[in-house]
């Protein structure tokens, strides 16, 4: 019984995400479907990769994760499967895996598809081969080994001896903010040094919690969430919606400071002081 996550960002009005799943039960009805989100942002493959990243980590060892996003982005002529960690991921070549898995995977196959094809053609295919694998427990059961493939890596902080700068790289639901920092490396920069985190260029925070309810209401705060990220939150209040805090995306990587307000508020940058 195999278990298949789907994260898509075909979103759930319609009835595409039943019928894929009804084609993976089709192949097996005793299959373990999960699903991780199917509201993925199309052009945002940071955001994407912090998402897919941070749950796939959570499943145990032989999981397929079968994701579809920005999947027609260019045309296709093959779809990729790779062996990452004992667990599968299953994408399109258009760099969202080695956003997800910082590395290029060792083994990788693809997946072949017919010369004409739209998604409920392109799952089949997917799910053919998911099962082709879990069957065999031989990933080039899915189609021919490839090497070759688009390569994206993850939004990193920049650093200076004395500050870390990181981007924004997703906003929740509540309106927390979540920067790129791992508490590694912050923890690495910082060295026991008191610190200062400044957004919008005269906001500071200058301690860490534990939890949301650290600070009284209504004030900032940050901490390192359950993914190991900084994260600055209102207690009880919507950070990015008050402070004006928007996710980061590749068109603002293109400007400069000093050329528009939009820029800097895609940043959030950590000063260490003696």
């Amino acid at each position: 019984m195999p278990i298949v996550t789907l994260t898509t960002d075909i979103g759930q009005r319609d009835f595409l995400v039943g019928a894929i799943k009804g084609q993976f039960l089709q192949l097996d009805p005793a299959t373990n479907l999960c699903d991780i989100t199917h509201y993925l942002p199309q052009t945002n493959y940071p955001q994407a990769a912090y998402i897919c990243a941070n749950a796939f980590r959570y499943y145990p060892p032989g999981t397929f994760h079968v994701l579809i996003a920005n999947l027609f982005e260019s045309p296709l002529q093959y779809l990729l499967m790779a062996r990452y960690r004992e667990q599968y991921i299953v994408c399109a070549d258009n760099g969202l895996l080695t956003m997800i898995t910082g590395e290029k995977p060792a083994e990788m196959a693809a997946i072949a598809l017919p010369p004409k094809h739209n998604l409920l053609l392109l799952t089949a295919e997917i799910a053919a081969a998911v099962y082709r694998v879990h069957e065999t427990g031989n990933l080039y059961a899915a189609g021919s080994p490839i090497v070759q493939i688009q390569e994206k890596y993850p939004l990193r902080p920049t650093v200076g001896p004395d500050w870390i700068e990181g981007q924004i790289l997703f906003i929740d639901q509540f309106e927390n903010v979540v920067i790129n920092i791992t508490e590694a490396e912050f923890e690495e920069h910082r060295r026991g040094r008191h610190f200062k985190i400044v957004f919008k260029r005269n906001e500071v925070i200058d301690t860490l919690s534990n939890d949301y309810t650290s600070v009284p209401e209504t004030e900032k705060l940050a901490w390192f969430n359950s993914a190991g990220y900084l994260e600055i939150a209102l207690r009880n209040g919507n950070m990015a919606g008050l402070f004006g805090l928007q996710g980061y995306n590749e068109q603002m990587q293109q400007k400069t400071p000093g050329t528009g307000t939009s820029w800097f508020y895609q940043t959030v940058r950590v000063f260490f002081e003696p």
